[in-house]
């Protein structure tokens, strides 16, 4: 029987690099059936090589279009099992052929879950579990089962997140409810203790490990964050290929909302990890707040000179041309990857706000696939229909979107609130003023739903 390990990419077999490149490779052309073939005889011969199984995963879904909900929960994984008590890695190879027909496949995942666990791969046992999740978004029952795992690796913020997204889904989960407060007092306590017998100064083994520990700090002052992105500088001057260093300055510079800067290292960690798809992510985010920065740099300078007619020609220029970048970029990102709904949301968004309500439309409707963003995708789509001048495909929207949510927070005001508005807009009085109601009944000051309700008393 072979033992198991998880292994990184810098660790991977000299005979398997040039399949991890074609993978990538792959990948980066749009092309993710082959990427699964050069990814599944990697794991063949490491199956600990998580970097890997998360491509094969997202390759998957990309090539059989699977989205949340639409996983096959099968009876259960003991056929897997099975096997995986003769020779561990079989046990995982039979359960990723299901999953390459059917990534979301609860019953796969959960065996390759249990495998992982047993076999000295733990994160591979987490990403299992975390796969199954987002493919039954509610079947808290998975969620659970996650959370505990994390416990028992005192994994505890992470415990405490899936708590909170179980309380989201059901209110009424109690045992989540008390879960995730106990996990998050654990992970505050795990995160700042110190040993009893020993102060921090004992704890640093140098002075290198001290500057790192400071550098890891949250909240620090602007001065303070200063200072860090003159020392990582330096150490950057020494070596401009430590990844590490390049994230951290990236990370500086955006607390410091120094978009320009931060989106440099982050466009240059990106290209020192070409395979990791979130940091090309984070990269294009960054460039894109880069670019609105501007935008309202020169609308800021235009408010404060409305006579400079040359001033008020640019801005409105500059304006333009972003809006036209924006979409070029959202179309570009979709292109490359036409299955991710919040790719197809931001696309939408783009065409909305250049006045292209009729383009937005499919997009959006794709994009209410993600559990996570349909609230605002409806939102969004509400908005889009009621400036098409469809009112009533705007209230239906809209009324999906309050429907979704259970607890009075500031999205489910801002939904009802615009449904408000345009049900008034439909003459439809009473159940507009009782959108407002609502509203007022918890949030008195929130725009002007006490004059509107208010009004209604006198009129």
């Amino acid at each position: 029987m072979s033992i198991l390990k998880e292994i990184t990419e810098e660790q991977l077999p000299a005979e398997l690099v040039e399949h991890w490149d074609n993978a990538k490779a792959s990948i980066e052309k749009n092309n993710p059936g082959y990427a699964v073939k050069f990814l599944q005889a990697i794991l063949k011969m490491e199956p600990g090589f998580l970097n890997a199984r998360k491509l094969l995963r997202q390759a998957e879904i990309d090539v059989t279009n699977a989205t949340p909900k639409t996983g096959k929960k099968v009876a259960s994984g003991s056929s897997y099992l099975r096997q995986a008590k003769k020779d561990p890695a079989a046990g995982i190879i039979a359960a990723e052929k299901d999953l390459e027909k059917d990534p979301f496949n609860t019953g796969a995942n959960d065996a390759l879950h249990e495998i992982s666990r047993d076999n000295n791969l733990p994160d591979t046992a987490a990403f299992a579990l975390e796969t199954s999740r987002k493919g039954n978004p509610e079947a808290t029952k998975i969620a659970h089962k996650l959370a505990e795992y994390y416990i028992t690796r005192e994994m505890f913020a992470e415990a405490s997140d899936v708590y909170r997204d179980i309380v989201a889904q059901d209110p009424t989960d109690s045992t989540a409810i008390k879960a995730e407060k106990d996990c998050s007092a654990k992970a505050s306590m795990q995160k700042n203790r110190i040993s009893e017998d020993a102060s921090f100064r004992d704890l640093v083994k140098s002075d290198e490990a001290a500057e790192l520990e400071k550098a890891s700090r949250s909240a620090l002052t602007r001065d303070q964050l200063k200072e860090r992105a003159a020392q990582l500088s330096a150490q950057y001057a020494q070596d401009q290929n430590d990844i590490n260093i390049v994230k951290q300055l990236a990370e500086t510079y955006e607390q410091l909302e120094d978009w320009n800067t931060s989106y440099q290292f982050y466009s240059w960690a990106s290209q020192l990890t070409p395979s990791d798809i979130a940091l090309k992510s984070k990269a294009d985010q960054i460039r894109d707040k880069a670019a609105d920065q501007y935008v309202k740099d020169v609308e800021s300078a235009a408010e404060a000179n409305p006579e400079d007619a040359d001033l008020q020609a640019k801005m409105e220029e500059i304006r333009r041309n972003r809006l036209e970048e924006r979409l070029s970029e959202c179309q570009q990102r979709v292109d490359q990857n036409p299955t991710d709904p919040k790719l197809r949301y931001e696309l939408g968004l783009a065409h909305y706000d250049s006045g292209q309500f009729s383009e937005a439309i499919p997009h959006l409707q794709q994009a209410t696939r993600n559990p996570h963003i349909r609230t605002k995708v409806l939102l969004l789509l509400g908005r889009t229909f009621d400036a098409k001048g469809m009112t009533d495909l705007s209230i239906k929207q809209l009324q999906d979107a309050n429907q979704d949510l259970m607890q009075m927070d500031a999205t489910k005001k801002e939904v009802l609130y615009e449904l408000g508005v345009i049900l008034e807009k439909a003459g439809r009085t009473e159940e507009s003023l009782d959108s407002f109601k609502q509203i007022y009944e918890v949030d008195y000051g929130y725009r002007d739903v006490a004059a509107r309700v208010e009004g209604s008393y006198t009129a």
